[in-house]
C-alpha cells in the first residue's frame, strides 16, 4: 500500500522518485544539502527538519539566517526540543483539553504542554504530542541538487491520534527562492491534519553587531485584520478578534518594526500569562474579490532587515499564519559555527530572548474543537478523499529600507 501511495505523492509533489546521483548521501555533519541559485540549504531527517539556509546579505557576505544546530546527532539529544525547523504533526499548535470529536466519537491524544497538579503531563496538546513528528526521523525518499523529499508512516494509535497516515514533504530551491509542499494521506481511518513548517528566522545571522535581537525586523502581513483569539494558555477560545489599526496586532495597515509596540500596555499577555511579545495566529482574508492564485496574487508575510537588507515574502496557500518572537528564549541555546560574532563578549554566542522569530503557515489552530468555523474540509481527512496539502514559496530579496522604529 505505501509503495502505491508514494508513487501517488510524487504525482501530487511533482518530484522524480528515488535519490539521484547527486550528494546521495549525507556530509559528515549528517545534513543533506540542496543548492538553488543564490541560496543553498541543508536538512535534517530528524523532523525533516531545514537546519542551515544560506544567502548573501546587501553586502555579497553570507547569512545562515535559520537556527539549528551543527551536526544532525544533537537534534534528537536536546531536551529543550524547540522545534528547530522541523515538521510539527500530525497537527500543527494546540489542540484544547488534548481531544477532539469526529463523527460523534470523542478522541483523547497525549498531553504535552501547561501541566498542572491534577494533569502532571498538560492540559492541552503541542505540535502532535510529546512524540509529534518532528521528534522523529523521517526518511530520505528522493534527492537530488536542487530538491529533496522526506516521508513518514505516523501509526494508527501514535499519540492517540485514529488511522495510519502516510506523508511526504519536498523542499526545493530555485533563484533566491525556497519552496515547500506537504503531502499527508490518511490510509485506514478519518482523523485530523494540520501540519507546518516550524523555521527560526534571524535575518541577519546573528551578525549584527548593534543588536543580537530580531526586533528591529519589520514585518508586514497585508491579509490579516484579524486573527485567533486565545485564552492565557494561548488555547483559541472560539471567537475572533480583530486587529485595529494602530493595536498592537496590527501588522496589515502598513510594515512595522517587530519590537514598535513593546511600550503599549496591550503588549502585556499578548503572548499568554506573564509574557511579553508575540505568539499569535492572525487569519489570511485573501480572495474577498473571488478566486486568488497564492502564488501570484501576493505575499501573505514578509520579514525584513535593514541590516542585512536582507527581505523575505512568504507566499503559501494557507488561510492562517502564526508568528512568534521568541519570548522563551533565554540564551541557552548555542549559535552554529556559520552565525553569530566571534571573540566579542559584548555578543555571547547564544540566542538570545528576541533573538529569533518563528513563521508558521498553516490553517486556523484549534480548527478542529471549533465546529462554528466550518474549518473541517481543511483539517479533516480521511481514506478515498483529498490529501491533505499544504504549499509555500519563501522569496528571497535585498532590501535596506528602514522602517521607523
Amino acid at each position: 500500500m505505501h509503495l502505491a501511495l508514494f508513487s501517488v505523492a510524487v504525482s501530487l509533489l511533482g518530484v522524480c522518485s528515488g535519490k539521484s546521483a547527486f550528494a546521495a548521501e549525507a556530509d559528515v555533519d549528517g545534513k543533506y544539502w540542496i543548492y538553488g541559485e543564490g541560496i543553498s540549504a541543508a536538512f535534517v531527517p530528524y523532523g525533516a527538519s531545514i537546519s542551515n539556509l544560506i544567502i548573501n546579505d546587501q553586502y555579497g557576505i553570507e547569512r545562515d539566517i535559520v537556527t539549528g544546530f551543527d551536526n544532525a546527532s544533537y537534534y534528537s539529544i536536546d531536551r529543550q526540543h524547540p522545534h528547530f525547523g522541523g515538521i510539527p504533526g500530525r497537527y500543527a499548535n494546540r489542540i484544547k483539553n488534548s481531544s477532539f470529536e469526529i463523527d460523534g466519537e470523542t478522541y483523547h491524544v497525549l498531553a504535552n504542554e501547561n501541566p498542572t497538579l491534577a494533569h502532571p503531563n498538560g492540559v492541552d496538546t503541542l505540535h502532535g504530542g510529546p512524540d509529534g513528528w518532528d521528534w522523529r526521523n523521517f526518511s530520505v525518499v528522493a534527492h537530488s541538487k536542487d530538491s529533496i523529499t522526506f516521508s513518514i508512516v505516523d501509526p494508527d494509535g501514535k499519540e492517540g491520534f485514529p488511522g495510519e497516515v502516510v506523508s511526504f514533504i519536498t523542499y526545493s530551491l530555485g533563484k533566491m527562492t525556497w519552496d515547500f509542499k506537504m503531502v499527508a494521506i490518511p490510509t485506514t481511518k478519518k482523523t485530523p491534519i494540520m501540519l507546518s513548517s516550524h523555521t527560526y528566522w534571524n535575518l541577519d545571522g546573528f551578525a549584527n553587531n548593534k543588536t543580537q535581537s530580531a526586533l528591529n525586523h519589520t514585518f508586514f502581513l497585508p491579509y490579516s485584520g484579524q486573527r485567533v483569539e486565545v485564552d492565557n494558555i494561548l488555547i483559541p477560545t472560539g471567537d475572533i478578534q480583530a486587529n485595529k489599526r494602530g493595536s498592537v496586532n496590527d501588522f496589515w495597515s502598513a510594515p512595522k518594526q517587530i519590537g514598535h509596540s513593546f511600550s503599549d500596555p496591550e503588549i502585556e499577555g499578548n503572548c499568554g500569562f506573564n509574557c511579553t511579545g508575540y505568539d499569535n495566529c492572525w487569519l489570511v482574508n485573501r480572495g474577498q474579490d473571488g478566486a486568488f492564485d497564492w502564488r501570484k496574487d501576493g505575499f501573505v508575510a514578509r520579514l525584513q532587515s535593514a541590516w542585512s537588507g536582507i527581505q523575505l515574502d512568504v507566499y503559501s496557500d494557507q488561510e492562517a499564519f502564526q508568528m512568534y518572537s521568541c519570548n522563551g528564549q533565554n540564551g541557552s541555546m548555542a549559535l552554529k559555527m556559520t552565525q553569530g560574532i566571534f571573540d566579542d563578549p559584548a555578543f555571547p554566542r547564544t540566542i538570545p530572548k528576541y533573538g529569533c522569530i518563528v513563521l508558521e503557515v498553516e490553517d486556523w489552530i484549534d480548527g478542529i474543537n471549533q465546529p462554528h468555523w466550518q474549518r473541517s474540509n481543511k483539517q479533516i481527512f480521511e481514506p478515498g478523499g483529498d490529501p491533505y496539502i499544504l504549499q509555500a514559496s519563501y522569496r528571497f530579496s535585498i532590501n535596506s529600507t528602514v522602517t521607523p522604529p
